[in-house]
């Protein structure tokens, strides 16, 4: 199946994959050219190619970083996910990190993900995200 055809949901889920196997190259066949990633209140990283930069030396150093995604929502292009991560930055134990909880939020367009963004994970997110319900 190409991968224009896929619904957002799988493209999301399949960039997250693409993470969590440490694949930069195909994790960066998932990206838009213009692709976007916002990390909470930092400046954002645009373009595909410095998003692959990144993501390849975010991995090198965090090769046991993993995504957990808990709960999901979908409405229109946008993939909201709620979940937990280990082997971060963050340089916690890996019980510690993963009480640990944020959102990512996917745009899809075109079988691509434009907009990658973490975000806070409290009440109103969730609500605003479709979060909220329970599993």
């Amino acid at each position: 199946m190409h991968s224009g055809s896929l619904p957002p949901v799988a493209v999301a889920i399949g960039f997250v994959d693409r993470i969590n196997r440490g694949d930069v190259d195909a994790l960066g066949k998932l990206m838009t050219d213009d692709h976007e990633l916002f990390v909470f209140d930092e400046p954002p990283v645009a373009g595909r190619e410095a998003n692959v930069d990144a993501w390849r030396g975010y991995l090198q150093s965090f090769p046991d970083y993993v995504i957990y995604p808990r709960r999901i929502a979908e409405s229109d292009r946008n993939v909201a996910i709620l979940g937990h991560t280990t082997g971060s930055h963050l340089g916690l134990p890996d019980a510690e990190e993963s009480g640990l909880t944020m959102i990512w939020l996917a745009e899809v367009v075109g079988g691509a993900v434009r907009r990658w963004r973490l975000v806070e994970d409290e009440p109103e997110n969730r609500r605003r995200f479709g979060l909220d319900v329970p599993p």
